[in-house]
């Protein structure tokens, strides 16, 4: 089957480098262009000062346009956050939440945006109820489907529902490349060493994730109390077994910090991207550590990416680098490791 797989950039991957100075919002893309992708993921609230008010100025958006031509972009997609606990004695109304959804649409489509990226968190009324507006402004609503959450479980059939009873093209899933790591991130591992954490609990920790690799993750059914469903996920997949084992062991703060953290990652089959395909618009290519050699020994690239390209997925991956908040103590590249995610990335397309 014919694909056509992109390569994007989303900016969050750069955001130490940003709030150190190092780079602004048009650095940000230079860098980008540098790597050889050709699209731009934007998380406007993050990077744009005084958001949403610049993005309504003729002056911004003739800036943006100027420098996606200058750096040959293009906008991939939008990172929207639904901020639905702004005020502090309540929580935003359904109405309150559809029009802040709204908001961010129109936005997406004044700096030309064909997707919109919604979180996990986001109620299935509020993306009913903007699906309209959604199509007026050509603009697919994209739902982040993150670790612990996967594609192929019963917390995707709500969704999945909406979408067939609705008849929509404006509303579909955004794969977090997370939910396909076959091992903990090593500079997970690296910072509970420094923290203190023991050989003895490291091995506890990292024989449990495999288990739970080899056996299959309990998939989470769907429920909009996600800490609740969370929990339930958690302890469906053995952590009071393995915490109660670190305790055995006698584990300190840091070796209970990585038994916690593990429950962050986890592994789906990659048919779910073929099962799903038409239904997946946008794509976060999560990576957490790409060595010199451009192999990340978390997440299976080269795997995923097959899958992809199997289902003749037409799209975007956009990197996105999470390893930073793990360095902070020892030093971040975001620029170099972003660099080598898109080389590993480049050649499991090519390849």
């Amino acid at each position: 089957m014919s694909y056509d797989i992109k390569r994007s950039v989303s900016l969050y991957s750069y955001q130490d480098e940003y709030y150190d100075g190092k780079l602004d919002l048009e650095g940000c893309l230079r860098e980008t262009a540098k790597t050889g992708a050709t699209g731009v993921e934007l998380l406007a609230e993050q990077m744009i000062r005084r958001f949403p008010l610049p993005i309504e100025t003729e002056e911004f958006r003739a800036q943006w346009f100027g420098w996606l031509k200058k750096y040959g972009l293009e906008p991939s997609c939008y990172d929207a956050f639904l901020e639905n606990k702004i005020y502090d004695n309540r929580t935003l109304s359904l109405g309150e939440q559809i029009n802040m959804m709204k908001r961010d649409i129109r936005l997406a489509s004044m700096m030309g945006f064909p997707t919109l990226r919604t979180l996990v968190s986001t109620p299935m009324d509020v993306i009913e109820g903007s699906l309209a507006y959604a199509e007026e402004k050509n603009v697919k609503i994209c739902l982040e489907v993150h670790a612990p959450f996967s594609l192929n479980s019963g917390w995707a059939d709500g969704y999945m529902e909406m979408i067939k009873r609705t008849g929509t093209k404006f509303f579909g899933f955004m794969p977090d490349m997370g939910i396909f790591c076959k091992n903990i991130p090593d500079v997970v591992r690296d910072k509970a060493r420094r923290m203190g954490a023991s050989e003895e609990c490291i091995k506890i920790v990292d024989d449990a994730y495999a288990q739970r690799v080899a056996k299959g993750f309990t998939k989470i059914k769907y429920d909009l109390n996600l800490g609740k469903a969370n929990m339930e996920y958690r302890m469906a997949n053995g952590m009071k077994e393995m915490m109660d084992a670190i305790e055995a062991a006698g584990g300190n703060d840091a070796d209970r910090w990585y038994g916690n953290v593990s429950f962050t990652y986890s592994w789906s089959e990659p048919q779910d991207i073929i099962d799903n395909i038409d239904y997946i618009y946008h794509t976060h290519a999560k990576f957490y550590n790409v060595h010199e050699d451009y192999v990340e020994t978390a997440v299976a690239i080269p795997e995923v990416i097959e899958a992809f390209k199997k289902a003749g997925y037409k799209g975007y991956l956009s990197s996105e680098y999470e390893g930073g908040e793990h360095l902070r103590d020892v030093g971040v590249d975001s620029i170099e490791q972003v660099r080598r995610h898109q080389e590993a990335m480049r050649r499991a397309i090519e390849g």
